[in-house]
């Protein structure tokens, strides 16, 4: 590789983008530090920010700002500290460049630029980039699934000529597989005043995965799994649970559960590539199980974890409280980087399961598709009551649900429970197909009968939470909201879609004591909102587009709801209020415990509590406060 370097060209960063991982141990290493005192108080030393470097004055349009340290500026740190942090992390820091950079010529990145065109690397990034092969996307050290916050500036390209820059994805990546690694990490991103990315896959739709001109930690190498039938940590619960690391994938440890004996199951993500201790669980969590077993931070027993000053320490009922509360819901990448966390498992069941499909191969009349479509959404509140889960999508001249899922049921009782809607669409005259099945367990069901998601793709997400009063009192204002979605402002430019999830998390579980909103526990139907954007928007496409989600599709389903919330992790971010819609009555505390937990602001993740005072300035790239 041949560099042009318009900074100083260092022997450090040539050694980091070509190392290998040296000196890598398995994660078997004690990760666990006492800080917590007999009677539960906080020992100062968790809480100090001594070492903390300034924030870089800058002045922007007029306006003085303290920011995040960026390469160029005198305050980024010397080749010789990056020298040592690598030695501190064993080998394990790279200099970021984009996996679609093999198929450019060129990588022009932070230190000048590099020759990066690879045959056969590229053939294999378009193979499975451009067939929306998520995980070959997670297994890459920082690059996101969705791209639209990555500035989409090193896609694979079969025109090698086409440019290639870093972006909005981090500058350097330590892929750690130890503690003492991530402590590192912080500790060097406190110290030296830099942004912070905590990564595990990227799995990511608001792109709090990436930023520019980040330190990046990479935590999927913490696999560990540990199963047991008699939980004995600190408090109350004594049933079976697994600790899982930072890493585990859903899809992956259901596979392990369902090869126990009995099989076992907990509550995840539909999506099999979801990480469960990022930022799944610190947004709350839903999931198939959830109509039965709540979201999953109410399943959550123990977190170990690095602070914010760089100390490994428990937060469960009777350790931190406080921040135990904080991390089950309260929000991605906020108040702490988890290293493990330990959750409630129960037997799987036998299950039921159908799809329902209704698009141009039955009809080319879209109003008889909104007909159906509307049939179905009436029956909301009679699926959850009853039990389901249920996934749907609705597209341009498409409505599909995959699947309809019945845990602990059989085939006759779900069909049962559908039956008024397939009666309602029989005297319509509705054309469509139904498919029902019986599964052994929810695990068959889950592998048959739910699809990979398609990572790749440029788009910005909205999305709401519809309650059982929206449903039973404004579904036909519902139905009106969602064919402004999927036609936005009349515009023909312009096309949306929708990702619906019907599940009630207070349907078994009508108390939670975590930070997620309290209006998940009468919760019927939440919807994510999807707009297509071109790749390479311009900054006015931008502006339009968010402008579109933000106050014409989003607004048009707030408007006729009374939730008043929706989900923290698949919503605009840039939404107004979005403190009392993310958490409602729980956002006071949150914002208190942010400044206790991190008041200098090392983590950072858009529309979390406590970041009101930070923006992202000079086209959406320098994080910064007003000073």
């Amino acid at each position: 590789m041949m560099w042009k370097t318009s900074l100083r060209a260092t022997a450090t960063v040539l050694a980091l983008l070509t190392s290998q991982v040296l000196g890598q141990e398995d994660g078997s290493e004690p990760q666990t530090a006492q800080i917590v005192s007999t009677k539960g108080f906080i020992l100062d030393t968790i809480l100090d920010w001594v070492d903390a470097a300034r924030l870089d004055q800058t002045t922007y349009n007029g306006e003085k700002y303290g920011c995040k340290c960026y390469p160029g500026r005198p305050c980024w740190p010397s080749a010789n500290k990056w020298d040592n942090l690598n030695r501190t992390v064993d080998g394990t820091l790279r200099v970021n460049v984009p996996a679609g950079a093999v198929c450019h010529n060129t990588f022009d990145g932070p230190f000048g630029a590099i020759q990066t065109y690879d045959e056969a690397a590229c053939a294999d990034a378009k193979e499975n980039f451009l067939s929306y092969n998520e995980q070959w996307t997670v297994e890459k050290p920082a690059d996101g699934l969705w791209t639209y916050f990555t500035n989409d500036t090193c896609r694979p390209t079969s025109n090698p000529s086409d440019p290639c820059t870093l972006g909005s994805y981090g500058v350097y990546v330590i892929m750690a597989t130890k503690a003492s690694h991530i402590q590192a990490g912080v500790n060097f991103a406190r110290q030296n005043n830099l942004r912070l990315i905590v990564r595990n896959t990227g799995h990511d739709f608001l792109g709090r995965s990436v930023g520019y001109g980040s330190l990046v930690i990479n935590t999927h190498s913490f696999q560990s799994l540990k199963w047991t039938d008699k939980y004995t940590g600190l408090g109350s619960y004594r049933g079976p649970a697994v600790t899982m690391g930072a890493g585990v994938q859903g899809g992956q440890i259901l596979k392990a559960g369902h090869a126990l004996n009995p099989p076992m199951s907990l509550v995840t993500g539909e999506c099999a590539t979801v990480g469960l201790s990022g930022g799944f669980i610190q947004g709350g969590g839903h999931g198939p199980w959830s109509t039965l077993k709540g979201l999953a931070v109410d399943n959550v027993l123990n977190f170990e974890v690095v602070t914010a000053s760089g100390l490994i320490v428990n937060a469960n009922e009777w350790q931190n409280p406080d921040l135990f509360f904080a991390l089950r819901g309260g929000g991605p990448a906020s108040y702490a980087v988890i290293l493990s966390t330990t959750v409630k498992t129960f037997p799987d069941l036998r299950a039921a399961g159908a799809t329902l499909y209704l698009n141009t191969t039955h009809t080319l009349d879209n109003e008889v598709i909104w007909a159906g479509t509307k049939m179905f959404h009436k029956y909301s509140n009679h699926f959850v009551d009853n039990g389901l889960y249920v996934y749907f999508e609705i597209f341009p001249y498409q409505f599909r649900v995959r699947p309809f899922v019945a845990i602990g049921k059989t085939q006759a009782e779900l069909q049962a429970i559908v039956k008024p809607m397939l009666d309602e669409f029989a005297a319509a005259g509705i054309p469509h197909e139904f498919n029902i099945k019986q599964f052994p367990t929810f695990y068959d069901l889950y592998m048959d009968l739910f699809e990979p998601e398609q990572a790749g793709q440029t788009v910005l997400t909205g999305g709401w939470l519809f309650n059982h009063d929206d449903v039973a009192n404004r579904n036909d204002d519902i139905i009106t909201a969602m064919r402004n979605v999927v036609s936005p402002a009349g515009r023909r430019d312009l096309f949306g879609g929708m990702v619906g999830h019907m599940f009630n998390p207070g349907h078994n579980v009508p108390v939670s004591t975590s930070a997620a909103h309290p209006a998940w526990r009468n919760a019927t139907d939440f919807v994510i909102v999807v707009l297509p954007s071109p790749e390479h928007p311009s900054l006015a496409v931008k502006n339009d587009l968010q402008n579109v989600l933000t106050n014409n599709m989003d607004e048009g389903f707030r408007n006729v709801s009374r939730s008043g919330a929706t989900y923290v992790n698949e919503a605009d971010p840039f939404q107004p209020n979005w403190q009392s819609h993310f958490w409602g009555s729980n956002y006071p505390r949150l914002k208190q415990l942010r400044k206790k937990w991190d008041p200098l602001g090392v983590f950072y993740a858009v529309s979390t509590p406590g970041t009101e005072e930070w923006e992202e300035i000079e086209f959406n790239t320098r994080l910064c406060k007003k000073l």
